[in-house]
């Protein structure tokens, strides 16, 4: 698929984005999103700061610290909570709240740095329609440089209000 296709009326910007997830800053680890085809495929960008990388003093001050992979796993599920919602017709988050039920296939790299770009990426595996469960491949790069990728699960939360969690 070409640039031209991906980018056909699917760049979400950050206040869409900001609709469709409950997370706010700092917890909210997607920048933009740039591509986004329903029930496919969605890639997405978080520009990595000091901030993100601020579980460890002394190796901040030693300037080595990168963004914990458990960070770079939240923003994937955090991708792939939105191509769920686009997948299923939800834009605006009134809709059941979905959770991050699950992990396999984990792979970690070479952590992402302050300054650097991380480039997200979420394929639907699989979408069951009529419960709103998701499975999909994830992964996480800078340039060519491998930072994370997993098999993910999300599932809607049956019963829970919108923000009554946040």
């Amino acid at each position: 698929m070409t640039m031209a296709n991906w980018m056909d009326g699917q760049n979400i910007a950050i206040a869409d984005l900001m609709r469709m997830l409950p997370h706010r800053h700092p917890f909210l680890l997607i920048d933009r999103v740039v591509a986004c085809e329903p029930g496919k495929s969605i890639r997405g960008y978080k520009n990595v700061t000091r901030v993100d990388c601020a579980d460890d003093p002394r190796a901040i001050a030693e300037a080595r610290a990168g963004m914990p992979v458990l960070l770079v796993l939240e923003a994937l599920a955090q991708l792939s909570v939105v191509l769920a919602r686009k997948t299923l017709g939800q834009t605006n988050g009134d809709e059941a709240m979905f959770f991050f039920a699950g992990i396999d296939d984990a792979r970690f790299g070479e952590a992402a740095q302050p300054g650097e770009c991380l480039e997200l990426e979420s394929s639907v595996v699989r979408i069951m329609l009529t419960r709103g469960v998701g499975k999909f491949a994830t992964r996480a790069t800078v340039g060519r440089r491998l930072v994370a990728e997993a098999t993910m699960i999300a599932m809607p939360a049956r019963g829970v209000a919108p923000g009554a969690l946040a």
